[in-house]
Order: C-alpha cells, then structure tokens, then sequence
C-alpha cells in the first residue's frame, strides 16, 4: 500500500466508529492477519452434516443501544430498543448437506438510527442475496467466492443509497463477518473489524484480518504491529459497509473445508477488543455447547470493561 492510497483513506475515506476505546488486548500473538494454514488435511474421511449455533448479542455496559444485528436461518431475533439491560440469545441445528447455510454478524457505526439501520440492512440483506445467487450453482468454489463478493456488493450500494436520503442516516455504516457452509466447505468473508475464527485440535486462526487505519500502516510498514493496538486510529476504519471503497465487496473470500470437531467464531470488536486469542481459543476448546460458549464469552469481555455491543456467534461442526 502506498503512503499516496494512506493519505487519501485519511483525508476522506474513511469512518470512525463513537466512543470506542479498547482496555486491552491484540488481534493476534503478532498482531497479523493468520492465512489458513495450507498443510491442514483436507477433508478425506469426515462427513460433515450439521451446525450447532448459538449466539448472544448485548449492550453491554456503556452504550443506550446495541447498534450490533446477527442472522441465524431459521431463527429471527427483534430487538427491544431502549432496553438497556437487552440480551439477544438464539440457539439452532442447522444441516449443511444439500444447502448453503449463511450466518452473519454486523456492527453499526454512524449514531443509534443510522448504525442500527445499516447493520440491520446487512443481516437481512446478505443472506437473502446469498441464498438467491448461490441456489443456482454447482458446488464450483471460484464461482461460489465470486457470488458471495458480489452479494455483498450488492448490499454495500443499498446502504449507500439509504444514507444519502436524509440527515440521519448520513454516514451510516457496518462492519459484516460472514461464513458460508455447504458440506463439508466454508466461505469466509469479513469487511471492517468483526472477526471469523476457526478453533481445530484445540489450536485457532484467525480468518479475516481489520480494516482499520492502523492496520494499514503496519502493513505499509509506517508502525509496527505491537503499536497497531494502541493506535489512535485503531478505530478508525478505510473499509466498510457503506463506503465507496467496499464497492467490489469484500477483498478476500477465503475457502477453507470443515471437519466434525471444528469450532467457528464470528464476533464485533466488543469482543476481540478486550479478550485475548489465548483465552478465546481456552473457551471454545473446553465447552461444549456453543450457547454456554458464547454467554461464557460475553461475560468475559464485559468483566473486561468493553465499551461496546458484544455479539458473539459460536458454531459447531458435527
């Protein structure tokens, strides 16, 4: 990335989430974005069937309203605005192997309406996009990353368009972190700074990497990957839904196979801002059920004093 592309992100290109302030915590051990690991074994002998899937999305201790959404197929949560204590469960099994299933988390930004509108925008829009475009292709892997980047595209311009109608709506916008399972593969996409994890034989990767001015420098070089945390634009995100530079959808839809026994995680910045990835990887290693495991998750970052939402999504592959 040139320091020309890092001046004009600064200038006018990107948003800053309010009032977010992280007590502690990195993204990773070195502070990058984990690739899978391409020696992991393919998927030769485990037939994958089922997701367990539970999720939990608060308020949390600071803010008047949870501006995070999710979606779950089969599962439709409504949100009680002005509740502050509002915690949003759901648990379902879901079968992966004659349908593409879609779960998805979302983190608002731009105000209470405005944040809350577009991440709402992104969990009904994205999957219904999702299901329409995939439903007519074969399992084709490159076709399959090109339609979930162009469903999310898609989104990105509707919510584009709302925030150009009226004043409070304007600069509305959200993060998006999305799997995509069918048999025994999963697509996984992430625009923003909500994370998708993957946790096999008790060790996790991180699969999406931030969207934040502060990550770009450190991969321009600018600072190191240690200061990246501390950064005062580590809330400052270049990449969002609702920015003209989310137009092509998300840069990279990774492609990765599933096996019985993998553990995936989809969370706002609620979470990974103030939990360790030694201790998200404790947790999804030593509880079983994928509820208990997002509510354990929760608490915790809420012990750690978040300063946002929290909405985490816990899948188990069976």
């Amino acid at each position: 990335m040139s320091l020309k592309s890092l001046w004009n992100r600064l200038v006018g290109g990107f948003t800053s989430k309010p009032a977010r302030r992280r007590k502690s915590g990195a993204p990773d051990p070195t502070g990058e974005f984990l690739a899978p690991d391409p020696k992991t074994p393919q998927s030769t002998s485990g037939h994958v069937s089922r997701l367990k899937v539970g999720v939990v999305s608060t308020v949390g201790l600071y803010r008047e309203h949870n501006e995070d959404n999710f979606s779950v197929p089969g599962t439709p949560h409504v949100k009680h605005d002005g509740i502050i204590d509002t915690e949003l469960t759901t648990f379902t099994t879901l079968d992966v192997v004659d349908q593409w299933v879609p779960l998805v988390v979302a983190d608002g930004m731009g105000g209470q309406l405005a944040g809350e509108k577009a991440s709402l925008m992104a969990v009904e829009m994205i999957p219904r996009e999702l299901i329409r475009r995939l439903a007519t292709i074969e399992l084709d892997e490159k076709v399959a990353q090109r339609t979930v980047r162009d469903a999310v595209a898609e989104v990105n311009k509707e919510i584009l368009a709302i925030s150009h109608i009226g004043a409070e709506f304007s600069n509305m916008g959200t993060t998006v972190v999305l799997t995509v399972f069918r048999k025994n593969r999963v697509y996984v996409a992430g625009i923003g700074d909500s994370r998708a994890y993957r946790l096999r034989n008790e060790k996790i990767e991180r699969l999406t990497k931030d969207h934040s001015l502060a990550d770009a420098l450190s991969e321009a070089g600018t600072i190191t990957a240690a200061e990246v945390k501390n950064h005062k634009f580590k809330n400052v995100l270049y990449l969002y839904l609702g920015s003209k530079e989310a137009r092509g959808g998300p840069e990279q839809v990774a492609v990765l196979d599933v096996l019985p026994g993998d553990r995936f995680l989809l969370a706002t910045d609620g979470l990974t801002g103030v939990v360790e990835d030694d201790q998200l990887s404790g947790i999804l290693s030593s509880t079983a059920d994928p509820q208990r495991a997002a509510k354990v998750l929760v608490d915790l970052a809420l012990d750690n004093l978040s300063r946002d939402n929290v909405t985490v999504m816990v899948i188990h592959v069976e």
